[in-house]
């Protein structure tokens, strides 16, 4: 007599963060979440790459600030996922310190504090403002725009290009392909245009050193090579176009919506810094990331985390994690959008400075304007890792032109 054969065991339930229903109302996806899977929550980031996504405050702040158990080098990962894999450049080993650990992220990190400190804050104050007021003259003569692409978008993309002494034809290349990057459609051509684009900016600078951060890099005692100068401005492109972008805007709609801040479009600089501390606990422009890769197989309260798999911070989910009670205000910015640990975004002061005085030049110049559209019919674009809409139509009246 044989033995039956055992039932095979039931597939891990994933929670899919690629798809347009996750997108359109991700707090109802954390609140079930939470629900049915506690603080870790097994996710694919696109169908078959499996990560867990770390929901709880608590547990969050523990992993980013133990780099030991937690480092961000994903070496082993990447070697069981195809190049082609849409989410791969966003993730893969690249020589910077986003995803280095150890003496290699001290240099790396050291570097990029160094160029990055560099900046002066009252003159990327009267950078903004004078990009703010070019951008909106491209406009102001009509009755609406797009405020993410007309906007927000071209702020981030002008101010940024400037900081690291990228010509414009350059960085139209390097925003491409970072745009396809963080979309996950073609990321592989994405990634090859952004290499030969950076790499470009990297020989002008070396041939002709400016006042800026890249020139700053490459005079930097750590002596970074051209590879290694390729890899950290892609971090600082990154971490500076897309997520800035969507700062602006999701910060605008806020505005323009909530009653807390949309009764008075002449808000002092307060109302604007409460509104973007409102965003960056509610819905931050990196709504998932902060990645990490176990090398062994980690128990995080009783929670077994795989080795060599990817650990995302849900900032979102994190920051309204009920288990914080009363500390959920957004006076006191403890959240996480900025992370922390180690790898805390080391240019949080500038990106905040970028975003208020662009949006308070943008209040002053239209403080009639109004969405175009009904803020429930607004589309918000798919992918595991940002909180992004497609586009933020706003209109004004013919009187706000000049």
């Amino acid at each position: 007599m044989t033995s039956p054969t055992p039932p095979e065991a039931a597939p891990e339930r994933r929670i899919a963060l690629h798809e347009a229903e996750f997108a359109a109302d991700p707090h109802a996806a954390y609140e079930r979440m939470r629900k049915e899977f506690g603080p870790f929550v097994p996710v694919d980031l696109i169908p078959d790459v499996p990560a867990t996504l770390v929901i709880g405050y608590a547990q969050a702040r523990r992993i980013l600030n133990d780099p030991l158990r937690f480092p961000a080098d994903p070496t082993v990962w990447e070697q069981s996922v195809p190049e082609t894999c849409p989410v791969r450049p966003m993730m893969e080993s690249r020589p910077n310190a986003l995803r280095s650990a150890g003496p290699a992220h001290t240099r790396y990190r050291s570097a990029n504090t160094a160029a990055i400190d560099g900046v002066d804050q009252h003159e990327l104050r009267t950078l903004v403002e004078q990009v703010a007021d070019g951008t909106i003259a491209e406009f102001r003569e009509t009755e609406g725009a797009d405020l993410l692409t007309q906007y927000a978008w071209p702020i981030a993309f002008r101010v940024l290009s400037a900081l690291l002494g990228c010509p414009d034809e350059v960085g139209r290349r390097i925003a491409d392909g970072m745009a396809k990057i963080f979309e996950g459609v073609d990321a592989a051509s994405g990634n090859q245009i952004l290499t030969e684009a950076v790499a470009d900016l990297v020989a002008l600078r070396r041939r002709q050193p400016g006042d800026d951060i890249t020139s700053r890099l490459l005079a930097h005692s750590s002596g970074l090579d051209d590879m290694e100068m390729l890899h950290q401005l892609v971090t600082l492109y990154g971490a500076g176009i897309e997520p800035l972008t969507n700062l602006i805007t999701n910060t605008v709609l806020r505005i323009l919506t909530d009653d807390q801040f949309s009764g008075d479009l002449h808000a002092g600089g307060s109302s604007v810094r409460e509104a973007l501390d409102s965003v960056l606990y509610t819905d931050p422009p990196l709504a998932n990331f902060c990645i990490s890769y176990p090398p062994h197989p980690v128990d995080v309260d009783g929670f077994l985390l795989p080795a060599h798999q990817p650990v995302l911070i849900s900032m979102t989910a994190c920051n309204n994690d009920p288990a914080l009670g009363d500390q959920r205000t957004a006076s006191n910015r403890a959240h996480l959008s900025w992370s922390t640990g180690p790898h805390a975004c080391p240019a949080r002061p500038h990106a905040y400075l970028i975003a208020e005085t662009a949006i308070t030049h943008l209040l002053d110049a239209l403080p009639e304007m109004d969405l175009a559209t009904a803020a429930q019919d607004l589309v918000w674009r798919p992918g595991p890792f940002h909180r992004a809409l497609t586009a933020l139509p706003v209109q004004f009246p013919a009187a706000a032109s000049v």
